[in-house]
């Protein structure tokens, strides 16, 4: 029997001697990639990030009537030159399964190219990824692309199809809305900046399109609203449809926030083109010139047959502005909203100008509340971007009631004031027929800084119209009369010899001169050749507080 002694150390253990074994190989190294393997690569991503993770998509979007982001960039830009910007990028976002689902571009595809030679920025949601929603990668994409534009000095086109705020990210989408929209407001006045609507623009989104210059719409695929049809039916109780709601005509006939609406969008896209053609780069520059077929001296004949000499009778101002300037080309600007004035782009003598002409075809062209935004807009616009104003007067007043009234007609007429006192680039005013009271002076007039102030021979310059007039300022004649109506009569004839007469404002220095109107384009291109050099200055200040 063995004892163990106390302290005693136990034996050390001896480590098994492995056997025998051959040596492991190290890991062949990888090959090298070659150049062409890279190339490759790279090609393979590009496409990808061209065709989208789902080919079905494409086809659904074609199925709706609607073109691709891509197509439409091929439309809107010259052959060939796109050059895109962050094609590769991914969104980083966890959760509800977003972590699977990182397509290139991440639903906005954003780059520059050329139009008509100039360059242009553009970005188009891509409906076919996350149903173009926008995330954070999303928007540092647009933010990067509108950064670049300002810096540049050119246009920016957005092409709008989007299910708006990404939900799935929460608040850094909508942060991202924010980032858009104080960039639109930078860019205003530097930049033209053009919004096409290709499909829904809901809640927040809309207001980017709301900042920028000129939006256009297309029937039956593009929406605008803040809240769908759904939360209307739920807060009012009212049944409307998403096109009732905010579709192209809506906006472009009802509420004026669309400037432009069209059937299909290759005929929106070459509009957006030819517009583009018609505005500088930037505010520094001025508008691009073409040559013109027309002859500057071409006597302007019809336009005495086209006017008629009453001031009741009705025309159409559209066509006295097509006899005066180039070719009789000329792009309207709302041509569906607030019709009682006409705003448009042309040119004269090759080079663009601003025309502003009241409508006598509706409600007289007389102002109203719509007509004053839709001026002072244009005016405001025309003027930052150096396009010469021409405004075409036939006005009888502003267009009186309760309603407009209470609508403010008061403040929305100070704004087409506003906008015109404020404007530096060339001004023109012509009076075609009658020029009235409180929209005489809105109208450009001299007294407000018009530059030229002409006039026909068959003009009427006066504070109402000389039937009103007589009946205030020869009330007690007429009242107390055998015969009111034929002193009546009397006294408006004296009333228009005495202060109607088509030189009583030539005479006091408020008209520059009265012209003939076969000589109206000819005299127009003289006078604005002479104005092409203007300078003038504003005083200093931050900015002025327009009405609202």
């Amino acid at each position: 029997m063995h004892s163990t002694l106390v302290g005693a150390v136990p034996a050390a253990r001896t480590a098994p001697v492995p056997s025998p074994a051959a040596a492991v190989p190290s890991p062949a190294p990888a090959p090298q990639p070659t150049f062409a393997d890279l190339r490759a690569e790279l090609a393979r991503r590009k496409e990808a990030a061209v065709q989208g993770p789902d080919p079905a998509a494409t086809e659904r979007q074609h199925a709706k009537g609607k073109l691709t982001a891509r197509e439409r960039i091929g439309l809107l830009l010259d052959k060939d030159s796109f050059t895109e910007v962050e094609g590769l990028r991914r969104h980083r976002a966890t959760g509800f399964g977003m972590e699977e689902r990182r397509p290139s571009t991440d639903g906005v595809v954003t780059g520059w190219g050329t139009v008509h030679g100039r360059t242009v920025f553009v970005y188009a949601h891509d409906f076919r990824i996350f149903g173009g929603a926008l995330g954070e990668a999303h928007a540092a994409k647009i933010h990067k692309l509108m950064d670049l534009a300002l810096a540049a000095g050119a246009p920016l086109v957005s092409l709008n199809d989007g299910a708006g705020a990404r939900i799935q990210e929460g608040v850094t989408a909508l942060a991202g809305y924010g980032g858009i929209f104080q960039r639109n407001t930078r860019a205003s006045g530097v930049i033209p900046q053009i919004s096409v609507m290709l499909g829904p623009c809901a809640g927040g989104a809309a207001y980017s399109p709301a900042l920028t210059d000129f939006v256009f719409m297309v029937r039956g695929t593009s929406q605008m609203f803040l809240t769908g049809p759904d939360v209307v039916r739920t807060v009012t109780g009212e049944e409307v449809s998403q096109d009732g709601l905010g579709g192209a005509d809506v906006h472009a006939a009802t509420s004026g926030v669309a400037t432009f609406a069209y059937d299909d969008e290759e005929t929106c896209l070459e509009e957006v083109r030819y517009l583009l053609s018609l505005l500088p780069s930037n505010n520094r520059e001025l508008p691009p010139a073409a040559a013109s077929g027309d002859r500057a001296e071409r006597r302007t004949e019809s336009l005495a047959g086209l006017v008629p000499l009453s001031a009741k009778d009705s025309y159409d101002m559209r066509a006295v502005i097509e006899e005066i300037v180039d070719e009789g080309d000329y792009f309207e600007v709302h041509p569906d909203w607030a019709l009682n004035v006409v705003c448009a782009l042309a040119r004269l003598d090759g080079q663009v100008v601003a025309i502003v002409a009241n409508q006598p075809r509706a409600m007289a062209g007389a102002l109203d509340i719509s007509a004053s935004e839709k001026a002072a807009r244009f005016v405001q616009f025309c003027d930052a971007f150096n396009i010469p104003l021409v405004t075409l007067v036939d006005v009888p007043g502003f267009l009186p009631g309760v309603a407009q009234e209470h609508g403010g007609i008061i403040r929305h007429g100070a704004k087409l004031l506003y906008a015109y006192c404020n404007a530096t680039v060339p001004r023109i005013s012509l009076i075609l027929r009658k020029a009235y009271g409180g929209a005489y002076i809105v109208m450009d007039s001299q007294s407000i800084g018009a530059d030229l102030s002409l006039a026909w021979p068959s003009n009427e310059i006066a504070v109402m119209g000389a039937e009103g007039a007589a009946n205030v300022v020869f009330r007690r004649e007429i009242n107390g009369s055998d015969d009111p109506e034929a002193m009546r009569a009397h006294k408006i004839a004296e009333y228009k010899a005495e202060l109607m007469h088509p030189y009583h404002a030539a005479e006091r220095g408020l008209v520059d001169d009265v012209i003939d109107p076969a000589d109206t384009r000819t005299v127009l291109i003289r006078s604005l050749a002479m104005l092409r050099s203007k300078h003038a200055d504003l005083p200093s200040r931050k900015h002025g507080n327009q009405p609202a």
